[in-house]
């Protein structure tokens, strides 16, 4: 995963990459609940923009908390 600040207190989370050999394995899936994990522990918010992040955020509500939408 791949991300910048932007701003206090904000980042983007611009891309997320699964080494072939761990697709599958919900690998991805764990860097982004890291992310928010990170996110909650250090009052951030997050805005992803890499397709996969963002699909992870619209199915788990429960990271509403967390993410900022433009």
């Amino acid at each position: 995963m791949t991300y910048v600040w932007s701003g206090n207190g904000h980042f983007i989370i611009n891309h997320t990459e699964v080494a072939d050999q761990y697709q599958g394995h919900g690998v991805g899936k764990k860097m982004v609940e890291k992310a928010v994990e990170f996110a909650r522990e250090n009052n951030c918010t997050i805005y992803p923009l890499c397709s996969f992040a963002q699909d992870i955020f619209d199915k788990n509500p429960s990271y509403d908390d967390v993410i900022k939408r433009n």
